[in-house]
This record gives structure tokens, sequence and C-alpha cells, in this order.
């Protein structure tokens, strides 16, 4: 088929049909494209169409295959066992959050029951599950990118361990001096659960405010969209990010000690007890007391957060976290900085164990359908 080029044209111009790899075409006979678009050719110049489509047709990308590389790796997998572990142990959880943020802002009763009953008179049962809506929509990115980040970062460093010990560890050069960085001493663990804090702080701070100010003010916050809406309006950006700094300096103790005590007792206990893997209960049990372990050492950085973060529903916003530590020793004593470590270990504790029960479970679940497949 052709057309008659413009007057004083040089003659003809064919259509010759440019395509790309068809299907069942390339390695492995993966999905490729059927002819694309056209392109016109001089006839004159003695051009071989088919030659020249041949020369420069390419294949565009396997965006299905890279999706289902993607859905099949090992990090996918643990970042989905993370947000199932995170959803399933926050559901059942929940009226323990409720108590331990309302004791933790010096909200209501100083006692578990106290705010148990408070909480039921003034707005029923369903007050104990007061903002676990926006809790739930919290937990599964935190968890996912948390647990998905602490097993890739402990992988990827022990993996570089192993490879400065081969080949020496990394060197500055400062003129004619060389100075060798001992990084073979740092702890995978402990930089992966540094890395993990950090990590799913960063990504779900934002949700984390809006939670907190649906469980302390419920008549002020009635819904996710309408909180999001007054604090964006009041204070920007800035304000879904009120208190990132306290909570990222609160967060890196917590989440370094989290992780390197759960990683330890159990390989450790796997070790005395020649396991290659842990019950449920074991898991559990592990689990809680790596909870209990890093919430006391990191807890008074948590008071001092959640003042900040909801300070200013009570008219009086610490500037920053030693202003906040300080109003509270000065208003409550040394002691004020544990208020509500009780309710924060009741919390803390199970659902630290449940999630790694969950966590594990869907990780043996899913790593294994993986390793069936490719089999």
């Amino acid at each position: 088929m052709g057309y008659q080029d413009a007057p004083g044209g040089g003659g003809k111009l064919s259509l010759a049909s440019v395509g790309f790899a068809g299907l069942g075409a390339g390695a492995g006979g993966g999905g490729g494209y059927k002819e694309l678009f056209v392109m016109a050719l001089p006839t004159d110049d003695g051009l071989d169409g088919a030659k020249v489509a041949e020369a420069i047709g390419v294949r565009l990308p396997d965006v299905g295959g890279a999706v289902r590389t993607i859905l099949e790796s090992r990090e996918a997998r643990e970042f989905a066992s993370g947000a199932l572990a995170g959803a399933m142990s926050k559901a059942i959880l929940a009226p323990l959050e409720t108590i331990r943020t309302r004791m933790v802002v010096g909200v209501g009763s100083r006692h578990i029951f106290g705010s148990v009953v408070e909480i039921i008179e003034k707005n029923g049962w369903q007050g104990l599950w007061a903002g676990n809506t926006i809790n739930m929509l919290r937990i599964i990115p935190t968890q996912a990118v948390e647990l998905g980040t602490f097993e890739c970062v402990k992988r990827s460093m022990t993996e570089a361990q192993e490879k400065w010990k081969e080949d020496g560890c990394p060197k500055i050069q400062l003129g004619n001096l060389k100075i060798e960085l001992p990084l073979h001493f740092l702890s995978p663990v402990a930089i992966a659960g540094a890395a993990a804090g950090i990590a799913g702080t960063l990504a779900c701070h934002p949700l984390e405010v809006i939670k907190d100010r649906l469980t302390i003010n419920r008549e002020v916050y009635p819904s996710i969209s309408l909180a999001f809406s007054k604090i964006y309006r009041a204070d920007g950006i800035g304000g879904l990010y009120a208190g990132l700094c306290p909570t990222l300096i609160g967060m890196l103790p917590y989440s370094t000690c989290y992780f390197f005590m759960y990683d330890t007792i159990k390989t450790s206990y796997c070790r005395l007890h020649k396991k290659s893997s842990l019950s449920r209960p074991e898991l559990l049990i592990i689990g809680a007391l790596s909870g209990l372990t890093a919430s006391t050492i990191s807890f008074p950085l948590e008071v001092a957060r959640k003042r900040l973060m909801v300070g200013a529903l009570q008219g009086k916003c610490p500037p920053n976290m030693i202003a906040a530590l300080s109003e509270v020793i000065r208003e409550e004593g040394f002691l004020g900085l544990y208020r509500g470590w009780g309710a924060s270990c009741l919390k803390v504790m199970p659902n630290s164990g449940i999630t790694w029960v969950f966590y594990e479970t869907w990780k043996d679940i899913l790593l294994a359908e993986r390793d069936k497949r490719r089999a």
C-alpha cells in the first residue's frame, strides 16, 4: 500500500511495519508484543523494510512478569508477613492501646481499671476501640516497613561483614594517612533494628498523630478525615509531623533494643536447646520479654513524645523534648517519667509476643509457598 509524495517529491513511500517481538519470543518464552506502529520508509533508496524493522525492533518491558518477580521475592513476602502480623495483633489488643495512651498523656484515671470504667461510662464498649480504624491503617504499613526493613538490612549487613572479613573493611584516605573503619565490630541486628525504627517512623508518623488525637479527644476529632483536615488547616504539614524529632530519638533506643533482644534471645535459645525453630509459646514469651525490656529503657522518651504530640489539646505544648521531660519532673517528680508504665507493659508485652508469633507464622507460610513454587 502506498501514497503519492507531495509534488516535486521523489516518488512513492511504502508503509513498512516496524514490529516488536511477538508472543513467545525472547528468553524463556516470556511475553512480548505484536506489531505496534508503522513507519513510512522511502522505497527509492532500496531499503528493505523488513530488515529495518528487524534491526530497530525492541521489546517493551514485561510489566506483569516484573510485578510477579517482585511479589515472589523474599523481601515482599517478609513485608506482607509484617503487615498481616501487625493487623491481627492490633485488632486483638486495641483496648490496651487506648488505655495506655490515656494514662501516658495524663487524661482521666491514673489506674488501669479506673480508665476502663471511665471509657465505658462515657463512650460505651466501643470507646475501648477509639481510634482503632486509624490504628489499623497505621500499623499495617508500619509493621510491614519495620519488619521488612529489619530482615533486609540484617541480611545485607551480614553479607557485607563476610565480605569485609575477606577483603578488609572500608578505608578513608586523608592525604598520606589511611584510616580503616572497624565496621566489622558493628552488630547487624542492632543496625537493622535502628534502621527499622527510623524507616517505620518516617513512613507512618502522620497516622500516629491522627490516631492519638482520635484517642484523646473524640469530640474535637470525630473522624479520620476531619482530624486530618483540622490538623492540616491549623499547622500545615508540620502539624502531621508534630513530635517527629522526639519520636525518632525515642524510637532509636527502643527499636534497636527491641529487635536486638528478640534476635539474640531467640538465637541463643535455639543454640542452647539445639533447635532449628521455636514453638509458638516460646516465640510468645521471647517476644514479650523483648518488648518489656525495650519499653522500660525508652519509656521516659515515650512520655515526652506523647506530651508533645497531644499537648496542643490541653493548651500547653512544650517547645521541645527536654522541656517536656522537665515539665513532667516538675509536676510529678521522677516517677512521673514512668507514669503509665504498667499500662504500657500490659499492652507492649502481649502485643510484642503476639506480633512475633503471627509474623513468624506468616513468614513460614509465605516463604514455604515461594520455595514450593520455585521447586
